[in-house]
């Protein structure tokens, strides 16, 4: 949730992430920040390397949970979690990481440690997940995956 919403505040996102906001804010931050606006030598042009990398990191993290970019892919995530069981997990912080049989990984935020044990502990880890941790955390899919998909 830290992660969400200190991308959230750089972008000056208040609730819902909507695509066309994010981009125009998107594209204002890079032309502030672009490395190639300073001169090498320049004090800035370091700070500017970072901060663009961070400003591309929360773009690209912030889209992958927009409310446009749910609703295209719900009808995968659905058959997804309806279908194919858990193949493997892993919890740090207040992120849970789901791993699918299909190969698909997505990640829940705000899963407190309480969630999670009680998760692991029941007799049932999919009827767990099913009924306490899609219907009600953030997720997105992960950019891991994502990749692996596309090489």
């Amino acid at each position: 949730m830290k992660r969400i919403n200190e991308y959230k505040k750089l972008f000056g996102v208040e609730k819902e992430i909507e695509l066309k906001a994010l981009k125009k804010s998107y594209r204002n931050l890079v032309k502030e920040w672009h490395p190639d606006k300073f001169q090498d030598g320049d004090a800035l042009q370091e700070e500017a390397e970072i901060n663009s990398r961070k400003i591309i990191d929360g773009y690209h993290f912030l889209v992958s949970m927009a409310p446009e970019t749910k609703e295209l892919n719900l009808e995968a995530y659905t058959e997804t979690i309806t279908n194919s069981p858990i193949a493997d997990y892993k919890h740090k912080g207040l992120l849970l990481e789901i791993t699918f049989l299909d190969g698909t990984n997505y990640e829940y935020f705000g899963v407190t440690k309480q969630v999670y044990i009680k998760m692991i502990n029941s007799s049932n880890l999919n009827r767990f997940a099913k009924r306490t941790i899609y219907p009600n955390y953030t997720y997105r899919k992960s950019k891991r995956i994502l990749e692996n998909e596309n090489a």
